[in-house]
């Protein structure tokens, strides 16, 4: 911080406080002596009573002219500060201050010269996920099935072992293709990529309407066939300890149980693919 003495209390001047005069004391009465001696010469003996109170006189007129002169500013007077600049260097320097300083908020040019800057700026859209690039092997078609079981696992919360089980279980049954059914016509009536006939099992999971799986239509849509399938997995007690070959036969009780092991690692890296895109 500045010297507190230094702003606030500025010395007026000829203050013995912060001034010293820089006349020499031979100088400032060497009039004085002069008169003294010269008197001292002239006047008799007797006579010089008159000359000790002449050389007083002669002293006070000295001292009582060199204090007008540094009054006038013939011995470089220090300038008198304006009121006003005083004022503001008594002021403390706000670095110093304890109060708590909250900093204003820059403007910004560009909107203070827009006519329209009073017109709220429009919202971010939220950042859309990217599509998983296929992986071990898969097309575009497969990969979008598999994002679909993922995303669909996901809302029901279901564990990345469950999701590893359903896409090993989807490559097992169509290839991770949404297939209609040539036994059922009206599965054809809707989005499909492929016909098996397999009797009327249809879909990712090949599950059949017949067996209580649900209506054609919705067996025919990948995030309804993916609900079904892990709600099923999720009533099999201790999927979670199972083999995914297991685990996935306890749900579609298959003629070849041990099929669904070969798929296991490719399951693996897709649906890990599919997680990492999506964050």
């Amino acid at each position: 911080m500045p010297d507190d003495r230094t702003l606030d209390q500025q010395s007026a001047p000829g203050d013995p406080v912060d001034r010293s005069d820089d006349t020499p004391s031979s100088g400032r009465f060497a009039a004085v002596r002069s008169a003294t001696t010269y008197a001292r010469l002239l006047a008799p003996g007797p006579a010089r009573a008159r000359i000790a109170l002449a050389a007083g006189v002669l002293c006070c007129l000295g001292l009582t002219a060199v204090a007008q002169g540094a009054g006038n500013g013939s011995a470089d007077p220090v300038p008198a500060a304006a009121p006003s600049a005083l004022a503001e260097r008594a002021e403390p320097d706000p670095a110093s201050r304890d109060a708590e300083r909250v900093p204003a908020a820059p403007a910004s040019p560009t909107r203070a010269a827009d006519p329209d800057a009073t017109t709220p700026a429009p919202r971010r859209t939220a950042r859309k996920p990217v599509d998983p690039t296929p992986v071990v092997g898969l097309d575009g078609a497969q990969m979008d099935n598999a994002e679909a079981i993922v995303r669909t696992g996901r809302k029901m919360e279901m564990p990345r072992r469950a999701l590893v089980i359903a896409v090993a279980t989807a490559m097992q049954e169509s290839n991770l293709y949404n297939v209609a059914s040539g036994v059922l016509p009206e599965s054809r009536n809707y989005p499909h990529q492929g016909i098996g006939w397999d009797h009327d099992s249809v879909g990712l999971f090949q599950q059949r309407s017949s067996s209580g799986w649900g209506e054609v239509g919705q067996l025919m849509d990948p995030e309804f066939a993916t609900r079904q399938f892990l709600a099923a997995l999720a009533r099999v007690p201790g999927w979670q300890q199972m083999r995914l070959t297991d685990a996935a036969q306890a749900v579609q009780i298959s003629a070849y149980p041990e099929h669904y092991a070969k798929h296991e690692w490719r399951a693996t890296k897709v649906v890990e693919a599919v997680l990492e895109a999506g964050q």
